[in-house]
């Protein structure tokens, strides 16, 4: 049996918390009854009027997820101002399109290093931190946040799509070699409102419409409650993800038309 995650009383990091899922989440948790709410952010600005707006079990923490130091830092503060790390949400994330050219190769060597670091080995960081104590203590649980484009493929967006399979084959090890000992999830949505998505209501990621971000919020608390791994709080997905598995040169191929329509009615694929 999966183990399940409850946020009443628990302890929780959540990073990119300053603005969209992060935000919603970091909300939603202390509205079940988190003892203590870490919103962490680079943008410590924005973090700290998301932790003002929840009230004194929140704190801001600034935070550049991919300094280790840092990383470690942070979690020792979190543990001196509300006791060990029950839940690590491991949600920030960056996002690069193939624009100019709208070519798979249109990013920098700068730009890859900065996505991967970013949206693939911030976890990878995070887990050190806090892994080892939550083994020895149990009830405790680490959630990354990867994407839809994880399971199927966002076009247009080359290097948003690598990471986040990559952020997702990361969670499925760390579920296999770590899930007897706490709770690991992975949230994969479509569209949904944040920083990521203004401006994109008419792109093709926001195909499927973009949901607000406390609808995601909840949706994410109710299948950790339920122990779900796999996190889609879009219905669609689920369906996609069959077709893709039942029929990938299919699948392949639909996305390229898809990508021909759109670049067809607008001059870019995304």
């Amino acid at each position: 049996m999966a183990k399940s995650m409850e946020v009443k009383d628990k302890t929780i990091i959540v990073t990119g918390a300053a603005s969209g899922i992060g935000k919603a989440l970091a909300e939603r948790f202390a509205q079940e009854g988190a003892k203590a709410v870490a919103v962490v952010d680079l943008d410590i600005a924005g973090a700290e009027l998301v932790a003002q707006s929840i009230g004194d079990q929140a704190k801001a923490f600034q935070l550049d997820v991919t300094d280790e130091g840092s990383v470690k830092s942070v979690v020792a503060r979190v543990t001196a101002w509300a006791g060990p790390v029950d839940l690590y949400f491991s949600n920030a994330g960056i996002a690069f399109s193939d624009a100019p050219d709208w070519t798979a190769i249109s990013q920098t060597n700068e730009q890859w290093q900065k996505i991967w670091e970013v949206n693939v080995f911030s976890h990878i960081l995070a887990l050190r931190a806090v892994l080892p104590d939550m083994i020895e203590r149990g009830n405790c649980g680490f959630m990354i946040t990867a994407s839809a484009a994880g399971l199927l493929s966002q076009i247009g967006d080359t290097a948003y799509s690598t990471t986040k399979h990559a952020a997702l084959g990361l969670a499925e090890s760390v579920a296999i070699t770590h899930g007897d000992d706490l709770y690991v999830g992975v949230l994969c949505p479509q569209a949904v409102v944040s920083k990521m998505t203004e401006g994109a209501e008419g792109s093709s990621a926001a195909l499927d419409g973009i949901m607000p971000a406390e609808e995601l919020a909840e949706k994410t608390v109710a299948a950790m409650k339920d122990g779900q791994f796999m996190i889609r709080p879009h219905a669609q997905v689920e369906s996609y993800f069959q077709n893709k598995a039942a029929n990938h040169d299919r699948w392949v191929g639909g996305m390229r038309k898809l990508r021909r329509n759109v670049m067809d009615a607008t001059g870019r694929p995304i």
